[in-house]
């Protein structure tokens, strides 16, 4: 059997130049349809491991050629993934990403990026929510998209109005900018002394509070409805993390309260604002997504 021929070391060189321009991009595609820092990571270090391998010479578009390996082996990971999930104790929540390092994680636009629409798009099967992200925050045109997942431009249509549809109708209109940093800014403040009658106030009347744990002691295994419940869990938190530090650090895309103990992270909590005040509460407790949290702020997009 002949042996695969070790690449010369400009060819070699010259691969990693290639996927090292376009490693941003490869990751946000599958950070939006997995949800998942570590599958994410995995699916690009796959990615090069096949773009090492491949007869490049025939490659006329090197982008959309990773893109559509990028996508295929996400939603590969994405259907199993559902099925681990359902085993999951308690709400799952995408893991956060730190978009400090790379604002829009190399989409055009930064759609499908904060955890409350990727918790949305979680309940899309991932051939939807992969033409949903490639149109809506990567701007593929139709026929490519239609390329990449073996389907009809009239389908790939389709498949994203759907998509479309859904999110509409399952988000509220956001508020802008300061009015959201200002809401979070008191969030923060009365849940750093466990202030329930405060933290009451910036709640609306149908905020609803989920908590990813994975069974963690302590934490609540259903969502919580209500200014009065959510407000009352918060101000627990001063009790649950003693001596914790509370500030407020960027998570997909937003801003979002991280509490440190003992120089660890122990808890990110991203926020939705609508006219009547914060309307939903994303507490991240599990360690592990909270250690992938912290990893993507030291991504870096060097070579492989």
């Amino acid at each position: 059997m002949d042996q695969q021929r070790p690449l010369p070391d400009d060819a070699l060189n010259a691969a990693a130049d290639v996927f090292e321009r376009l490693r941003p991009r490869l990751f946000g595609i599958a950070y939006r349809v997995l949800g998942s820092v570590s599958e994410a990571e995995d699916v690009v270090q796959d990615v090069w491991v096949r773009w090492q391998g491949a007869d490049r010479s025939g490659v006329l578009d090197e982008g959309a050629f990773l893109a559509r390996i990028t996508t295929r082996l996400a939603i590969n990971v994405a259907q199993s993934a559902r099925v681990r999930r359902e085993a999951y104790v308690g709400p799952w929540l995408p893991e956060p990403v730190d978009t400090g390092v790379d604002p829009q994680v190399g989409a055009e636009r930064g759609e499908a990026l904060e955890l409350a629409v990727l918790l949305v798009l979680e309940r899309l099967n991932p051939v939807e929510r992969a033409a949903y992200v490639l149109r809506e925050a990567f701007d593929y045109a139709y026929d490519e998209i239609a390329g990449v997942l073996e389907l009809s431009q009239a389908n790939t249509r389709q498949i994203v109005s759907r998509a479309r549809k859904r999110l509409s109708a399952e988000r509220r209109e956001p508020v802008d900018t300061a009015q959201h940093r200002r809401l979070l800014d008191a969030f923060v403040a009365a849940a750093r002394e466990g202030d329930v009658a405060a933290l009451e106030s910036v709640l609306s009347a149908d905020v609803v509070a989920y908590a990813d744990g994975n069974g963690m002691r302590g934490v609540a295994r259903l969502e919580l409805v209500g200014p009065g419940r959510v407000a009352r869990v918060t101000a627990f938190a001063h009790t649950f993390f003693p001596g914790a530090e509370y500030g407020v650090v960027e998570a997909n895309g937003q801003p979002s309260l991280l509490l440190v103990q003992d120089g660890a992270a122990v808890a990110l909590v991203s926020a939705t604002v609508g006219p009547d005040g914060i309307d939903g509460l994303y507490w991240v407790l599990a360690p592990e997504k909270l250690r992938a949290y912290e990893r993507s702020a030291r991504r870096v997009t060097g070579r492989p």
